[in-house]
């Protein structure tokens, strides 16, 4: 079992979630359940899932959940575009938000990749 917060990708994914909350604040009040809770979601399971991800037994374990945090990240990415496209962002604070999410993702991506070897060890082992 690891600390989920002593991943730095982790603590990325935190302050990006903290962001969004406050930039979705300015987001219309008919959007309250549709985009907002939307936007809030996609990101918050970010974090989430390296936290659960954390939790579990093995290394295989957690670099599905991992996987899992990638899919809501590139939710979010769609979601940042559509606010953008709406008006509810600046191009400023997407732009900022959009390049967050960027590295959160490519941290992602390289934390999966370290993973994975050490997962498939473990397969090989459990087949043997």
């Amino acid at each position: 079992m690891r600390n989920y917060e002593d991943l730095q990708v982790w603590q990325k994914a935190h302050g990006l979630t903290l962001a969004i909350y406050k930039s979705t604040q300015g987001f219309p009040n008919e959007e309250r359940f549709g985009l907002t809770s939307q936007f809030q979601r996609s990101c918050s399971s970010i974090g989430a899932n390296l936290a659960e991800g954390c939790g579990r037994r093995s290394d295989a374990e957690m670099a599905r959940f991992v996987q899992i945090a990638m899919g809501s990240g590139a939710e979010l990415s769609y979601h940042l575009r559509l606010a953008r496209d709406l008006n509810f962002l600046s191009r400023t604070c997407f732009e900022h938000l959009r390049s967050d999410l960027s590295e959160v993702m490519r941290m992602l991506s390289s934390l999966s990749l370290r993973l994975k070897p050490r997962a498939e060890v473990v397969q090989l082992k459990a087949k043997s």
